[in-house]
Formats: structure tokens, sequence, C-alpha cells
């Protein structure tokens, strides 16, 4: 009793001191040498928590592993308390008392929720993501989380993988923006409780899922890779991501998880990456569904040896590596390796100081969902929003006469975050419906009605979750309510698309297009002759080629958080001037899925917008090549003018510099954001290379009549590219450099490299 009492002094009193007093090697070296193998691995064990209830946490099987030394860190469980006895198990009971790390998928927001991953980076605001991202860490950090599995930051070029809505587009520039902003947001300097450690996901290539279907096979040469796939996780290690999450999908057909090449080689070898390293959920074991390990002892031994730090779940590690290390499938080196990571990143987060260090209670009223949080959602929400269609200026709306707000979408709580929300409270938010009635209180008259079911199928709508939490009625009835609220406005919104489990983690979809009844109810909406405002609500790019065809306004409206309902009440009625561009291309039917505008030249390729079919050339036969709306793409309350892009040189050495200057003019009536865009094209190289690529982009203020130089700089670094021996080389030669608003419009000039 009296040696047990002389651990936990030394837990609370002495790791403490030495943490604050030693080098992390130093400290680390003195832990791990009292370690016993099996205590070790513990550490590498990571569980989800359950719900731990206080005072009863010991005897769940989860609370007695964390007494035995069995795990080293627990995920999901939300509430300061909760955690707080779960670390107190850790601290106190166990042997050594090793703190635990407490992740979450904190994704986009905690209880205050930001717009999906997807419409953030449509913001083409990195000043804005960085900033939803440090809220994020400060209400989760309140509540007892210190690492978030996020940012996720594959590249997606198929719209049928339910994923998309958690990175950041098909671009590899912009999406390596947008992940360093993520890393600097949530870790900051580790100084505070305020910071919480990032994890890199999904390394790598989980977006380029075959057919869009998640968990697919993922096959293409490494030249694409380094080239199209690989730099934002680059960018993200390089911004100093704490930890990284290996992916489901095959690399060169070997598991992500058991890939040396792809974990140790290129992460930790080209990179320079020395955090920790964890699988996602169970994917050691599905090593053994990968067919390339017969049972979970070999799968484990894969994982570890090619680099793999942390099991999440399948209790791989814990059940199988002290025999391994027996029969010498894996060494005690690689046992300690992966064992020393996960104490780094407990030190890095200052857990050995102070256990507890997240879990002050005080600190939940104050910081989490806040009014200058959701201020800031708020904000950040109506940046997102891209306007599609507005034949006519049918928008800004005026609050007068009476509008019809029409679609199952338009009083939802739970559908407005969107996927991955694992903390938030929907109770708490506003529906649309009642936005728009506080925004036309004494001014105009709201008329609504539900109009119909997220799809006429109830089965799937049941079984597969969509729209759970909205009303399901008679498609007739409700239809038939509707056409007669519609005839008594003056002008119609339609609330439609997506719910929020549409998209996200298994959800793929094989047909872009508005669910059947939707679909339904808006073509009669149409033929009442009244205006129609579309807000489409999605979390990928969707086909909306008959409501362009027909509709007078649309705006995507993606899933814009817990203030979405105000956000879109600010762009709705002019309060605000919508500014989001798109970062994904929107297809004019599902087939053209996979759709990316950075793509090859085909040896036979058509013009860039073609309207007809050309014989034995790259096209189809039934609809033009290009997308409905394409990468970049976004309107305005105003309208902006571009001059010709002027060069400070015609040429420039290989080690040199030049700038790109454009003019930029607001030519309308009403001040508003621009995101002015610069692209490159080698024109000659030694491997072929895409069209056009995206290099740069500013996101400028100009006030009606005003007119601004937005200067780029152009650096060897922007016209690199790794060739066919993987080598990251400048070719000299000609370089297309053009800017404009959108990938499709844009004007060009020359630049020489010598």
């Amino acid at each position: 009793m009296r040696k047990v009492l002389f651990t936990v002094a030394f837990v609370l009193l002495g790791a403490a001191t030495f943490a604050k007093t030693k080098t992390m090697d130093e400290f680390i070296d003195g832990l791990m040498s009292r370690m016993t193998l099996r205590e070790k691995i513990g550490q590498l064990n990571l569980l989800p928590a359950g719900e731990i209830v206080t005072g009863a946490e010991i005897d769940t099987e989860v609370g007695g592993s964390i007494a035995a030394g069995d795990i080293g860190g627990v995920f999901n469980v939300k509430g300061v308390d909760k955690i707080k006895a779960l670390q107190d198990i850790a601290v106190k009971r166990s042997r050594l008392g090793i703190p635990l790390i407490v992740g979450m998928d904190v994704i986009h927001g905690y209880e205050t929720i930001f717009p999906i991953p997807l419409a953030l980076s449509c913001s083409w605001d990195t000043v804005a993501v960085e900033r939803s991202a440090r809220i994020a860490a400060r209400e989760a950090g309140a509540d007892g989380i210190c690492w978030t599995f996020s940012p996720m930051v594959d590249i997606a070029l198929d719209a049928r993988w339910g994923r998309i809505s958690e990175g950041n587009g098909e671009d590899p520039f912009l999406g390596s923006c947008m992940a360093a902003a993520m890393v600097r947001g949530y870790q900051g300097d580790y100084s505070g409780a305020d910071n919480i450690m990032a994890c890199l996901k999904h390394y790598a290539m989980y977006g380029a899922a075959e057919a869009g279907k998640d968990y697919s096979m993922t096959d293409m040469s490494r030249i694409r890779m380094y080239n199209q796939y690989l730099p934002p996780y680059k960018a993200a290690v390089e911004a100093g991501v704490g930890s990284v999450m290996s992916s489901f999908n095959v690399v060169d057909y070997i598991p992500a998880t058991a890939n040396k090449w792809l974990m140790t080689d290129v992460l930790r070898g080209e990179w320079g990456f020395d955090g920790m390293l964890v699988t996602d959920y169970e994917s050691i074991r599905e090593i053994i569904k990968h067919g390339t390990a017969s049972n979970l002892a070999d799968a484990s031994a894969m994982a570890l040896n090619a680099g793999t730090d942390m099991d999440m779940c399948s209790k791989g590690f814990i059940g199988t590596l002290e025999q391994c290390v027996a029969d010498g499938k894996v060494t005690l080196e690689a046992v300690d390796r992966a064992c020393r990571r996960v104490l780094e990143a407990k030190y890095k987060l200052g857990l050995f100081v102070n256990p507890y260090k997240y879990c002050d209670p005080k600190r939940r009223d104050k910081n989490i969902f806040t009014a200058e949080n959701r201020a800031a959602a708020r904000e950040i929400a109506a940046e997102t929003f891209v306007l599609l269609k507005n034949s006519g200026g049918t928008l800004p709306l005026k609050k007068e006469g009476k509008i019809a707000l029409i679609g199952p979408l338009a009083d939802t709580r739970a559908n407005l975050g969107g996927t991955w929300c694992v903390a938030y409270r929907p109770e708490l938010f506003s529906t649309l419906k009642e936005s728009m009635e506080r925004a036309l209180a004494g001014k105009a008259s709201l008329l609504y009605a539900q109009g119909c079911n997220i799809m006429a199928d109830e089965r799937q709508q049941r079984d597969g979750e969509f729209g759970k939490t909205i009303n399901r009625g008679d498609d007739r009835l409700m239809k038939a309510e509707a056409l007669a609220v519609a005839r008594q406005a003056d002008i119609i919104v339609c609330a439609m698309g997506e719910t929020a489990d549409m998209t996200g983690e298994s959800s793929s979809r094989a047909e872009l297009t508005m669910p059947d009844v939707q679909a339904e109810l808006l073509v009669e909406l149409v033929k009442t002759g009244k205006p129609v405002v579309l807000l489409n609500f999605s979390g990928r790019p969707t086909v909306l080629t008959w409501e362009q065809d027909h509709v007078q306004a649309i705006m995507n409206v993606w899933f814009g958080g817990s203030e979405a309902a105000d956000a879109i009440c600010d762009v709705l009625f002019g309060d605000k001037v919508p500014g989001g561009r798109l970062t994904v291309s929107m297809p004019r039917t599902t087939g053209q899925e996979p759709l990316y505008y950075n793509h090859l030249s085909s040896g036979r390729p058509v013009e860039e917008g073609a309207k007809r079919y050309y014989k034995y050339r790259n096209n189809y036969l039934d609809v033009r090549n290009d997308p409905l709306y394409p990468f970049g793409y976004g309107l305005s309350y105003t309208t902006f003018e571009y001059g010709e892009p002027r060069l400070s040189s015609a040429t420039m050495p290989q080690d040199g510099r030049v700038t790109a200057t454009v003019t930029v003019k607001n030519t309308g009536g009403r001040d508003a954001d621009e995101v002015v865009q610069l692209y490159i094209r080698d024109r000659v190289a030694s491997i072929s290379r895409p069209v056009k690529e995206l290099k740069g982009f500013r996101r400028i203020h100009l006030k009606a009549g005003e007119s601004r130089d937005v200067v780029f700089d152009i650096t060897p670094e922007m016209l690199k590219f790794y060739d066919s021996r993987l080598c990251y080389v400048l070719e000299p030669g000609d370089f297309s450099i053009m800017t404009g608003p959108d990938s499709r419009r844009l004007k060009t000039v020359k630049l020489t490299v010598r």
C-alpha cells in the first residue's frame, strides 16, 4: 500500500516537476526506462470511451483497461467531467500514471458549428478558415478534448464520393493553403489550453476512391500522387501538424496502414514528419479483408513495421504485439519508437506537466457556444455561399409583399450543420423558417409549406437515415398545399437538396440530381409562373442543369453550420453580398464524373466550351465536356471588370522571379468581395502537364466603382513539378500566365523561363 501511495505521489508531483525541468527526450527516456513491454504497447491502444458515468467508470471495460495501463488514449467522449474521471483513472490508478490523450472528430466546429469544410474552402479566405479552427479548438479544449481528427485534406475529383464534403475540393494548391490554415488554427504553438493537436487525414489518396464508392481501392501512378494528390498532406506537415491518420484504401495495392513506402519513406523520410501516426477506425483489422494478411497478429506486425504508432479500435497491438515480439515478427525497437511518439505527443500538449490542462470546468461556460463564437460562425458562413444564377437581378430579395418558403429543408435544425457534428446541440439552432420570420417581421409576409418528403422511397429515407428529423407525410397532399401557398405569393424561395447525412462517410451517391419528389415539386412551382429562388443544400457538387435552365436564381448554401439560417437571410435579403466561389467543378450530368478543371490535354482535344460533338475527338456524344459551373465560379450582387494581365518582365531566369499584375474594377452598384485568381500552364515539358493550374488567389474587397491592382509574385516554386523520375524540377520554356474570376474566364500573357 505504501508503494502505491508513493507512486501516486511521484506521478502527481514528481512527474510534473520532471517535465518542467527536463527536455522532452530526457523526460521520455526516464519514463520509458520504467515501462514494461505491456505498458509500452498499452500506449499504442486507442479506443472509444463510450458514455462513461462519473463514479462508475472504473467498472467499465475501458476504465479497467486504463487502470491496467492498457490504453494510451480515448476518443469521442463528450464532457469535461467524464473526461476528468477517465484522466483520474490514468493518473491516479495506473502504475506509472501516464495521462490519456483525448480525441474527437471536431471537423468543422465543436458546439458552435461552422460550414462543412468544402463550403469553408469556397470562401477562399484562409484567415477565416484559420479563425474557424481556432474557435473550434478553444471550445473543444474547454470541454476536455486535446486532439482533433482534422483537417481532412484529401483531393476529391469525383462528386459521387460522400466524403468530398469533408475536404477542400479538387485543387492541390488551394487545398494546401487551407490545410496549413487549419493546422495553424487548431494547434498554435501548443502553449495554452486553447490549442489542441491536429491530425492530418486521410493519408493518403483516400479521395481517389474508385467509382466514388467509399472504402474503394485507389490506383494511380506515383507521378500523379506527387503532382496532384500529395501536396496538401505535405503542406500540413510543413505547417507542423502533430499527428497523421492513415487511410482505409490501398496504395500501390498495399493497404495504406501497412504501406512502409507511404508511412516511413515519404512521410517521415522525405517530408521529415516526426509526430504520431494513428490508424483510422479498425483499419489494422481491415488489412485482413484486403487480403494482405491472414490474421490480426500479422496485420498488426505489418502496420507497426510500416511506421504506424497508434491502433484505433482494432485491439491488434494490445492483443498481439507481445507475442509478435517473442516470435520475432516485430522488434522491441519498433515498439519503443511507436511508444515514444505517443508519449511525445502528450508531452507537447503539456499533459505531463498538467494532466488536467483541458479539464477546467469553469472554461466550459465561458468558451463554448458563446455569442462571440456564433457571430464569427454567422459571418464566415455568409462568405461560403455561392451564387450560381441570378437572372434579372432576382436577388437580393426585397423585404416586402408575400414570400413563400417551400421545401423539406426549410424548417429543420439538425440538417443545417452537415456531416460530422459529433458534439453539436441542434436544438439551439434556428431553422431557416424562423430566421426568415425574424428578418421579415413587420415588413413582409412569410408563407410556408414543407411541400414534399426528401425522397419518395420511405424505406430508403428511414433505413438510410436521410432526413430522419424531417416530418414524413403524404407527398400528394403536401404538394397540393405547397402549390396553394405558392399561388398566394409574389416570389417563391425553395429550400431543397441533400440532407446532412446524404454526404459524409458511407454516403456515396450514384446519381447527383435533385432527389425525385423534390425535383417534381420544383417543376410544379416553376409552372406557377412566379419567380423561383432555389437555395441548394448540398455537401458535394450536384447536377443543376434543369434548374439552371428554368429557375430564376440559384444559390448553393451547402451546410452552413449552427448559424446557417441567419447567414442565409443576411445574403438572401442583401445585408451581405455573396462572395463564395466554387472549389469543385459542378457537372452537367453525373456521367461526367470524375470532373476537374486541371486535367491533362488529350491528343485529340476539343476546344474548351465546345457546344457540339466532334467525331474522333475527346468528347461525348450526348453532353458537352465542360462543367455546368466551372472551378472558381461564383456570381455577386455587383459586377467586376478585369484588365489584361501585365508582367514585370516577359522573361525570367530559373532562379529569379517576376510579378503579374491585373487591374480589377467593381463596375456595379454594391460594395463587395471578389476572388481574383491566377492560373499557370507549362506549355511544353518533359511530361504532359495540366491545361491550367491554380497558383495564386486574393479575396479582395472593392467599393462600388473602385479599381485595384492585384499583384502576384511568380516564383520558381510555382513553376516546378515532379518529373518522370520524381525529381522536383523547373524546366525552361514558355508558360501561360492567366488571371480572371474563375477557371473559365481568363486572360493570358506569355512568360518565358530561360
